[in-house]
């Protein structure tokens, strides 16, 4: 990739296509130029452009989707070329036009080839004669009620309403009997009408579990194509995709070829150029029906990316600057190496109805990346999800040398990505991919409806986790303060002046999940653990069972408040890495199968004493009031002193019948975690009854 091909493009999108595209660009030493909206001013691709251009407003209307706009920014920077990514104008041909007209090149197809597939029901009768099966359905002009009605009972149900000029599943139902045809119909041509203007619909006859596979196609302007083998886009909600993979699972290559054939076929009748997808339906019994053709770059291109070794962008740009195919590629010159999968990370709530969700993203951390691990990002730490765009964050994609090392690879990857401060639907796809239904290829388009029970089970809570953390964090406060660390604030719990690293042999914890699930637990170290001193080893009672937990933190980084620690932990003897985030408030466990909450300010951290001893701080704060004196006989349960930690009051009370020996400290003082505060010497019960009678 040393050619010159162009100087300077502007690129019409936002978020990870906006970056993955400037990638490309950069490092073919194309200058790169960024738009962006008043939302977007601080956004990762306005960063990591060469120049960025305002378009103001805050809506896609008022920015990305104003040609105008863009034009006179690419004018305004002298772009030669402007690459449209995936939605917002790539499929727009009115502004391909316009850029034509304009002088600068259109990194995509003709205004006529988008023209030709913009239309559902137009390119469907523009293939009606091609030999590319169709599924059964109306596409006609004619669309009143009682025609759409006698074409259905033509058709038979179940069938599919779907608005002719949309997609991502707007205008889309699906229509089981004629008792809600009517119904369906007039919602159909709302969601149509106000999501593309245009309510106009086609009907098809609806494929029980179907696959959704498509064909990665690619032409020059020269008429010469290949395809680059398929993809299954089964795994999808509310008829969006979820996970992408390539090659297709179950694929042989005799119905590779027919379907890649007849892909370069629908590419080859519009005369297209550059990247383009042919989408199918892929029925149980290997036959497969033409649905629609993407005029454009695909969001799910990086497996296809992973598996050929081609660089689309590539060749994208070296197209639409007038060159053909790079030299020595054919169709028996492309590979298929291994197996690509991909999922989409969204800010949304699958818990409900996968909603988008907004707010700021306090943490995200990327998982290593290599050869084999992928992360298309549009995002960063601090930025905040607004509600003006769409709500994908990023791809993360991962390889392997078949699908079983390729999904091991992504399933890691994943539990290995760290966010926080915005619902996303992270832990939805781990659980997709632990699915063993998804394991087996089990695939279709209505997957998962026909898992949501298993999707649904709650994770059972890992107490022995978030105790053992909470054990092990004095640990290592004192190997941190070994080490030159930066100036600690004031209300840093993990940092004191005079910490002593010597914890009480026994403790008792008040633990809370973020669901508001209380759990008491009790830890007594355990002297015995080969390797580790008491402080990293505890026998742990929960509730009605006892775990032997042992383990060690390590600190990785700091994300501004938010300290983020790698957690080395055995239960019964079961090994278990993992990461986990800290705030002065929360503890997050980054599970292999999903996240999980705890909230700090509310642990306790009551100590459980010998016959005698001290009593020692739960953690680190401030002696607000003493309320013994030395000498000082005091009954079960009574408050000895007050702690203020992580703004919280904190009694500290006797175990038992005592008398006090010692104060160690008094109002005013600050003190670390563990430290001992007073001295008791623990009474028996008679003479603790014959205190208090000589008391009266």
């Amino acid at each position: 990739m040393t050619e010159h091909l162009f100087n300077k493009i502007l690129i019409a999108n936002r978020g990870e296509i906006a970056v993955r595209v400037m990638r490309t660009a950069q490092a073919l030493g194309i200058r790169t130029v960024a738009i962006y909206s008043d939302a977007d001013a601080s956004a990762l691709h306005v960063q990591q452009a060469d120049e960025a251009i305002a378009l103001g407003g805050v809506t896609a209307a008022e920015s990305y989707l104003d040609m105008h706009k863009v034009l006179d920014a690419a004018r305004a920077t002298g772009a030669e070329a402007i690459h449209p990514g995936y939605g917002f104008l790539s499929e727009n041909a009115a502004f391909a036009r316009a850029c034509e007209d304009a002088g600068i090149a259109f990194i995509g197809p003709s205004a006529a080839a988008i023209e030709a597939m913009g239309d559902k029901a137009s390119a469907k009768a523009l293939l009606a004669d091609s030999g590319v099966p169709l599924v059964p359905g109306y596409h006609g002009d004619e669309q009143s009620d009682e025609r759409l009605s006698a074409e259905a009972e033509r058709i038979g149900y179940p069938l599919l309403l779907k608005a002719s000029a949309g997609g991502g599943g707007k205008g889309m139902r699906i229509v089981l009997s004629a008792a809600t045809l009517h119904d369906d119909i007039a919602a159909a041509r709302r969601e149509a009408r106000s999501a593309f203007g245009d309510d106009r619909l086609l009907i098809e006859k609806y494929l029980i579990r179907p696959r959704h596979v498509e064909v990665q196609v690619f032409m020059d302007s020269s008429g010469n194509g290949v395809y680059l083998f398929e993809r299954d886009c089964s795994v999808q909600r509310r008829h969006q995709k979820v996970i992408e993979e390539a090659p297709a699972p179950g694929m042989t290559a005799a119905l590779r070829q027919r379907m890649g054939e007849a892909a370069l076929a629908v590419a080859q009748r519009i005369q297209y150029r550059g990247a383009g997808t042919v989408e199918f339906l892929l029925d149980a019994n290997h036959e497969f029906f033409f649905m629609e053709m993407n005029t454009r770059l695909q969001v799910e291109h990086p497996v296809t990316e992973m598996i050929t070794g081609v660089d689309l962008v590539y060749w994208q740009l070296r197209v639409a600057a007038g060159k053909g195919l790079p030299d020595g590629v054919s169709q028996q010159s492309l590979p298929i190496n291994g197996h690509a999968i991909e999922v989409r990370l969204y800010a949304e709530d699958p818990d409900n109805h996968f909603l988008p969700a907004i707010g700021r993203l306090t943490l995200w951390q990327a998982p290593e990346l290599s050869a084999s691990v992928r992360l298309d990002s549009g995002v960063q730490q601090g930025d905040e999800v607004s509600p003006y765009y769409d709500p994908m964050l990023a791809k993360l994609i991962a390889h392997g040398r078949d699908r079983t090392e390729a999904l091991h690879n992504l399933r890691t990857a994943l539990a290995a990505l760290q966010v926080d401060g915005v619902k996303t639907n992270r832990d939805f796809l781990l659980r997709l991919l632990s699915l063993d239904a998804f394991a087996r290829a089990e695939l279709s388009t209505d997957f998962i409806e026909r898992n949501q029970h298993e999707l649904t089970q709650p994770l059972p809570t890992r107490w022995e986790l978030a105790a053992l953390t909470e054990l092990l964090l004095p640990t290592l406060a004192s190997q941190s303060q070994s080490q030159p660390q930066p100036q600690p604030q004031a209300h840093d719990p993990w940092y004191a002046d005079g910490f002593q690293s010597a914890l009480p042999a026994q403790r008792v914890l008040r633990l809370e999940s973020a669901v508001g699930d209380v759990l008491r637990a009790r830890a007594r170290a355990n002297e015995q653990a080969h390797g580790l001193d008491r402080n990293q080893s505890w026998n742990l009672l929960l509730a009605d069972h006892s775990v032997q937990v042992q383990g060690r933190l390590e600190l990785n980084s700091q994300a501004g408040d938010i300290r983020l620690l790698q957690l080395e932990a055995r239960v019964n003897g079961q090994l278990q890495s993992l990461p986990l985030a800290l705030s002065e408030h929360e503890l997050l466990l980054f599970l292999p199968q999903g996240s999980q909450r705890f909230v700090r300010n509310r642990w306790l951290g009551e100590q459980a004493q010998e016959d005698h001893g001290g009593l020692t701080a739960p953690m680190a704060g401030q002696v607000l009031e003493v309320r013994v004196q030395p000498g000082e006989q005091v009954k079960a349960g009574q408050v000895l002193m007050i702690m203020e930690a992580m703004k919280m009051e904190h009694s500290i009370r006797a175990p038992q019948a005592a008398l006090v020996q010692a104060v160690l400290y008094q109002a005013g003082d600050q003190v670390a975690e563990g430290t001992e505060l007073l001295q008791l010497e623990i009474m028996a019960e008679a003479d603790a009854e014959n205190a208090a009678e000589a008391g009266a």
